[in-house]
């Protein structure tokens, strides 16, 4: 009997009846995750620094951004492609080792274009980790997959909480150069990721030896046409999402400096309570999704916070704060039940999917970035707020997805 699947539960019931949640390794790539989201999250914290002593602009600020979510996106889907045909388990700590370089790099760049080159070497570390260590997730996971990811994606959320307040702390103090301090943090990464990859191996080895109990299927009903346009929808969800999130994790802090004139250690502590509020938000989202089903809870995450996004531009500092504590929680509820609902939707294409995901929503915080700062730059910072505002409204399609618990349901009584 094989516990160590890395296909979704859709198709292989006889397997996965049988598994049991593996907890010391989904806490190991949590806090895999939380080391390397740290480090990525380095990145928008020091804006304001880099802003200022390379005289950028907010379009210059936004291609920053733009080129660390391409490098950090582009190669998932490959990434994911190669590995669901060849297990590749200690290309995660390799990716780790592009991420250290890349700090290494950033703390001591002297150009725009050194700054570009920085930024792109870490986004590529991220585009190796990410497909792989959410197959490890999976491996783990047993029965309580939507449990898996959320414990996965929180320890990445309360990476890019901590950035902001470690970059606080020290870089705004001591500059730029002290990035340098942060590369600890990366070795840790390594070697984790190390000890991670022997697990892999194993499964991955004893997953080849019983391939063929391995046989999947699509759910009944489901033609490969309306796979296709179920797979658009959720992309069209992430883009809301992750355009959404680009306002808040590039310009939030600017945000707050011109409309209430905070200074910047008290802007990045209010970014810090923002991205607190999105780790808590991953966690809840996966276990409730396994308990009353992934479609109800991207209904609320997506649409359920439009309300508190149409008023938060026209609120003081007070309600500011509590509105996006709220619209944290809400909205980063989605990605672990979107995911999940995806894998379940290509049975066999776990890699594939989790590389397109992560990647697509990398790739849409990068080009919403670009966007919204030449937004800025032509109007207000301000008025990114009053636009982005819109974009939860987007999550209405959420009613046209396919009922993937009922149809699931329907096979297990076939």
């Amino acid at each position: 009997m094989e516990i160590e699947s890395t296909e979704p539960a859709v198709g292989t019931r006889l397997l996965a009846g049988a598994e049991t949640t593996v907890f010391p390794i989904l806490i190991a790539i949590s806090v895999s995750h939380l080391l390397n989201d740290t480090l990525q999250s380095l990145i928008p914290a020091i804006y304001p620094l880099i802003k200022d002593s390379f005289h950028l602009n907010f379009a210059q600020i936004g291609l920053i951004t733009f080129t660390n979510q391409l490098t950090a996106s582009l190669f998932q889907p490959v990434v994911g492609s190669i590995t669901d045909r060849k297990p590749q388990p200690y290309s995660l700590a390799f990716g780790m080792v592009f991420t250290l370089v890349g700090l290494v790099a950033l703390s001591m760049a002297q150009s725009f274009g050194l700054l570009l080159v920085s930024v792109s070497l870490i986004g590529l570390g991220s585009s190796v980790f990410h497909p792989e260590s959410s197959r490890v997730a999976n491996m783990a996971a047993g029965e309580r997959r939507g449990l898996a990811q959320s414990v996965f994606q929180v320890g990445g959320n309360a990476g890019s909480a901590l950035g902001p307040l470690m970059a606080a702390a020290i870089i705004t103090v001591r500059g730029r150069p002290s990035i340098i301090w942060f590369t600890p943090l990366a070795l840790v990464g390594i070697l984790v990721l190390s000890r991670v990859g022997k697990w892999y191996a194993g499964r991955a080895a004893a997953r080849g030896r019983s391939a063929g109990a391995r046989r999947v299927e699509l759910l009944p009903g489901l033609s490969q046409r309306r796979v296709a346009v179920t797979v658009v929808i959720l992309l069209v969800l992430i883009f809301s999402k992750y355009f959404y999130l680009a306002s808040m994790n590039s310009y939030y802090t600017f945000y707050l400096m011109d409309r209430f004139s905070l200074p910047v250690r008290s802007a990045q502590l209010h970014l810090f309570i923002f991205q607190a509020a999105v780790a808590a938000g991953t966690l809840i989202g996966g276990p409730v999704g396994d308990r009353i089903g992934r479609k109800y809870v991207i209904w609320v995450s997506i649409l359920g916070v439009a309300p508190f996004t149409l008023a938060l531009p026209y609120v003081g500092l007070l309600w500011t704060t509590i509105l996006t504590i709220i619209i944290g929680l809400v909205l980063a509820s989605a990605f672990s039940a979107i995911l999940v609902y995806a894998q379940e939707l290509l049975p066999g294409k776990l890699g594939l999917v989790s590389g397109l995901f992560f990647g697509f929503a990398f790739g849409m915080g990068g080009i919403g970035s670009a966007v919204l700062g030449s937004i800025a730059d032509h109007s207000s910072i301000q008025h990114v707020y009053r636009l982005c505002a819109f974009l939860p409204l987007l999550g209405l399609i959420t009613g046209f997805l396919p009922d993937i618990e009922r149809r699931r349901s329907r096979r297990a009584r076939a």
